[in-house]
């Protein structure tokens, strides 16, 4: 009865603890989205504008652009961009983006967050894998 009482427990432990992680994951995911949107929309109006994003975008363009050149590389964007979504948004082939690349990046992935075509992308949307894109873009 010793030995089969500590793996009872155990056992009861680790079923509760996984009934219980699971759920606030959802919740973080929708959390983390809600939590984006009030960051990305001074109006508080429960959406962002491709206005607000591109806004949002070029405030971080200029906060990742270390040394002043008007352009980022992989590097400065920090894992926010694939190397082949870097190199497709990369016209020039310079191995930089400029901030008008940057933010023409920033429109095809708020079109593609945008489910709903309304021209706004939500709490909801900003919880997709498209809008998790944009936001990763944004702040």
């Amino acid at each position: 009865m010793s030995s089969r009482f500590p793996m009872f427990i155990v056992t009861i432990i680790a079923a509760f603890t996984m009934q219980f992680t699971n759920l606030p994951a959802s919740a973080k995911s929708k959390g983390d989205s809600c939590k984006s949107l009030k960051l990305l929309d001074p109006d508080n109006d429960g959406s962002i504008t491709l206005d607000e994003a591109k806004k949002a975008a070029s405030d971080l363009f200029d906060k990742l652009n270390h040394d002043n050149d008007g352009t980022v590389d992989i590097k400065e964007l920090q894992g926010r961009l694939s190397r082949k979504d870097f190199a497709a948004g990369d016209p020039d082939k310079d191995k930089t983006l400029t901030k008008d690349e940057y933010l023409a990046i920033v429109e095809q992935r708020f079109k593609a967050a945008n489910g709903d075509a309304d021209d706004t992308v939500d709490c909801k949307e900003l919880g997709t894998a498209a809008g998790k894109s944009l936001v990763r873009l944004l702040k």
